[in-house]
């Protein structure tokens, strides 16, 4: 039996339709006489989706027990006995319950699909596991359950489900969604307009990049090398010249006139590392064309027009965009021109557009060839045995008659090794030296500068020729070595700078640093001032004595108009700046991600200020003023003469006053703990206690009858400090008691799990939809519609910041059968042998 298939309805959010359109499909099936069930669909109570289920057979689900509760899941051995053909399984990222056969929901559907059953499933975009941080910056939440992006990409079919966000907003409003009483709150947080219209382009543009890899795949199975033109996609050639800006440029208008165009910079460098292009402008290009929405990519190759060619038939490019030749007139004599021969090669599939720009026949530098770097004793070698070498061997043959042709080999045999160890200038005085001699002593006539056989010539030419290329080819040698090692350093140098980019790396002295053990300097000062005419500054420097002016420094490196890298210690070669300059650049970067990191620190620390001082100004004006003016109203009522109040009412005037009393204790008493939180002065007492001497007196806050308590003797102890875990659960359980209805009593559990203790406040009240319960945790924030004068939303951001600070973790989840459940983690203590646990209630009436 062969593998099952994978249908997968893609949404960018909750309520877009995809359970709707998998039962519509599900029915569509049924129809036509296919075996389809319901595995596991889950219509949230809405009912125009539960309508769908009706006449749809539907597998019994698997009942499981965890923590007091009863659950619902999927039963995998069901939906395998039963075997059918097509089966429904909703909510792919979904986790199952612990006692689950597997952890995942698609660990389910895998195992489905290995039994040759097609399943038909949804997903949301933000459940993907790779765009968990994507989708948290848009919305602010981050996404607990999430599925592997593989398991999606591996889906036979992938459909979006599409809605515009005001339409979907619509539905909400119209309780389509969620229930009345959670419509505002949703609309007002995730379901704003920003945050429906960013997911949904989310949505696009990862089912547009699938498409792209099916088209991909697709062509390189068939061998298509036809270019098909679904969208335009423009490849600009970039040269390093200073007109790639204005090519990336006309590149983007080019493809704004399309609708999904796409802009891709292309760099082709020579194999050997031999350029002329400049660092800095490379750098300045990559940034323009990421700003502009396009990729940049280095290619290697040395055909540059057929390297050129290949990339953009590679990537399905429609259009080509080069810059007109730089080169003059008589420098055409050596070839047609990169852009001539690719217009010539393209084919009709494939547009070149040839883009004029200033540096037009200004001329191109060619690549400065250096000199041999054999080392200084080689040379000095080299320089002995070319000018020494040749006068020792003379000496030795005056006392030897070996002939001619054999007196030529051994001088020949001189300057090559000349040749080998110091290269073209040692080969060549060699070669010149050994020449005389040979004709002065052993060329007739001998002891004159004269050769009177016309053959002698033709041997001393060919011995100075072969003494010439012997020294080129080694000089050669020496020189690409050379280029191929410092092409190697300078690589690894730009490629640690490509890592701190990608990485965010934002210490400028951690640059600096490395720039001064790179180029082995003394001190490295960036610096920059605001003018020609202002002094300048040093913005940052490492090493001892840093230059106060770029004149004063070895070495200069200028970055933009008013900035400069200053190095002191000694000058560098000229070859060295190209790296220079790059570091430069990335300096001059990581100075304005500083300084804008640390504006916006500011400014988050402004808004933060300003919205604490906004609320609690709202807070003084309403939430204090309204137990104030109750207490002043009754105190006022018992002072009066003008009536006579009986007993009864004396006595409830006076509860209306300590009730006052009480309010303005637990507010003021929170906005203390929130300026502690806030300040950091929040110092715990770290005690080994047990939680039945601490959370008992947690509840005298809240009626007697409202609070079930379920501390087990045997759980272990914990480490915390008493006061603040009393203030941090008397603070959730009067945050569950305000929001549960008055016939549920709110349960207050612990149970030890590994080497942590959990505390669990459970209510069944309205609950928070997941994208809100981190914000419910945040200072002044009610939930829903809470009405005012229940506080001042302070408890929940207290009870959080004093768990944290006793090193746990408090965190919201969903109450199985609706309701909120607070989840306090402590860490747990092995009890000692023998040994009593301190009293929490001792210390504090000692203290």
């Amino acid at each position: 039996m062969g593998r099952g298939k994978l249908r997968i309805y893609l949404g960018a959010a909750p309520g877009v339709g995809k359970t709707y359109a998998m039962l519509s499909e599900a029915h569509r099936r049924v129809e036509r006489g296919t075996d389809c069930v319901v595995a596991f669909v889950e219509h949230h109570h809405r009912p125009r989706t539960e309508v769908m289920l009706h006449g749809l057979e539907q597998v019994p689900r698997r009942e499981l027990e965890y923590r007091g509760g009863a659950f619902t899941e999927m039963d995998v051995d069901a939906v395998l006995d039963r075997a059918p053909a097509v089966a429904l399984v909703d909510e792919l990222a979904h986790t199952n319950v612990p006692g689950s056969r597997n952890a995942k929901r698609w660990q389910d559907v895998e195992e489905l699909l290995a039994a040759g059953i097609d399943v038909v499933s949804t997903v949301n975009i933000q459940h993907l596991e790779s765009l968990g941080d994507v989708v948290e910056s848009i919305t602010g939440v981050r996404q607990r359950e999430t599925v592997p992006d593989e398991v999606v990409r591996r889906a036979d079919q992938i459909e979006l489900v599409d809605m515009s966000p005001p339409a979907l907003r619509r539905r909400m409003a119209h309780g389509n969604i969620y229930k009345s009483d959670k419509v505002d709150a949703a609309l007002s947080n995730y379901f704003r307009p920003g945050n429906l219209t960013a997911l949904r382009e989310l949505a696009l543009l990862w089912v547009a990049d699938r498409v792209d890899e099916y088209l991909t795949e697709y062509r390189s199975e068939h061998r298509v090398s036809k270019i098909w033109g679904s969208r335009e996609r423009i490849v600009v050639g970039l040269t390093g010249g200073p007109e790639g800006r204005t090519l990336i440029r006309r590149a983007a208008r080019l493809a704004e006139k399309g609708a999904g165009g796409e802009v891709m910079a292309v760099y082709i460098a020579r194999s050997d590392g031999l350029t002329a292009a400049s660092p800095k402008e490379l750098a300045l290009q990559r940034t323009l064309v990421e700003d502009l929405g396009g990729t940049f990519h280095h290619v290697v190759g040395d055909d540059i027009p057929a390297s050129l060619l290949d990339f953009a038939r590679g990537v399905n490019a429609t259009q080509i965009v080069l810059g007109s030749s730089r080169r003059k007139t008589w420098q055409y004599v050596f070839g047609p021109g990169v852009g001539v021969t690719v217009a010539r090669e393209s084919g009709p599939d494939l547009d070149v557009h040839i883009v004029t720009h200033e540096e037009v026949a200004k001329g191109r530098g060619l690549p400065v060839a250096r000199g041999a770097r054999l080392g200084r004793s080689r040379i000095i070698w080299g320089w002995l045995i070319g000018v020494g070498g040749p006068v020792v061997l003379a000496l030795l043959l005056n006392t030897i008659d070996l002939g001619l042709a054999n007196d030529m080999l051994l001088f020949l045999a001189v300057t090559v090794a000349a040749a080998l160890l110091g290269g073209l200038l040692p080969a060549l005085a060699s070669a010149a030296f050994g020449s005389l001699l040979l004709n002065y002593f052993y060329t007739p006539p001998l002891h004159r500068l004269t050769v009177a056989d016309p053959k002698n010539i033709v041997a001393i030419v060919i011995f100075v020729g072969v003494a010439v290329s012997v020294a080129s080819v080694v000089d050669l040698a020496a020189r690409r070595t050379h280029q191929a090692a410092r092409l190697r350093a300078e690589s690894e140098i730009l490629s640690f700078l490509a890592g701190s980019v990608l990485r965010g790396e934002t210490s400028l002295e951690a640059l600096l640093e490395r720039v001064r053990e790179t180029f082995a300097m003394e001190s490295v000062a960036l610096l920059e001032r605001v003018n020609d005419v202002e002094p300048w500054t040093c913005a940052g420097s490492v090493g001892p004595d840093p230059s106060a002016r770029p004149e004063d420094a070895d070495v200069d490196m200028p970055v933009g108009d008013h900035m400069a890298l200053a190095l002191s210690g000694r000058v560098l070669p000229a070859s060295d700046r190209r790296v220079l300059a790059a570091f430069a650049a990335q300096a001059a970067v990581v100075l304005d991600r500083q300084r804008l990191q640390h504006e916006a620190d500011q400014a988050k620390e402004l808004a933060e200020g300003n919205r604490i001082r906004t609320a609690l100004l709202a807070a003084v004006s309403h939430d204090l003023r309204t137990p104030l003016a109750g207490i002043k109203a009754s105190v006022s009522s018992l002072r009066s003469d003008d009536v006579a109040w009986s007993e009864e009412d004396q006595a409830e005037l006076l509860e209306g006053i300590e009730d006052g009393a009480d309010r303005l204790n637990h507010l003021v008493g929170n906005l203390l703990d929130m300026s502690r939180l806030q300040t950091g002065t929040v110092a715990p007492l770290i005690r080994e206690i047990d939680l039945d001497e601490v959370v008992p007196m947690a509840l005298g806050g809240v009626p007697e009858d409202s609070v079930d308590l379920e501390i087990p003797e045997s759980l272990p102890m914990v480490a915390v400090d008493a006061g603040l875990l009393e203030r941090a659960v008397a603070n959730l359980v009067e945050n569950a008691v305000k929001y549960s209805p008055l016939d549920a009593r709110v349960m207050v559990a612990a149970s030890a799990i590994a080497d942590r203790v959990e505390v669990r406040v459970v209510d069944r009240g309205p609950g928070v939809p997941d994208e809100a319960k981190d914000r419910i945790f945040a200072p002044f924030q009610r939930y829903g519609d809470a009405p005012r004068g229940n506080g001042v939303g302070l408890g929940l951001a207290v009870a959080r910041g004093f768990t944290e600070a006793m090193g746990g973790t408090l965190n919201a989840e969903d109450t199985p059968g609706g309701g909120l459940t607070m989840v306090l983690t402590l860490r747990a203590v092995a009890r000692r042998p023998g040994v009593a646990a301190p009293s929490a209630v001792a210390e504090r009436q000692a203290s």
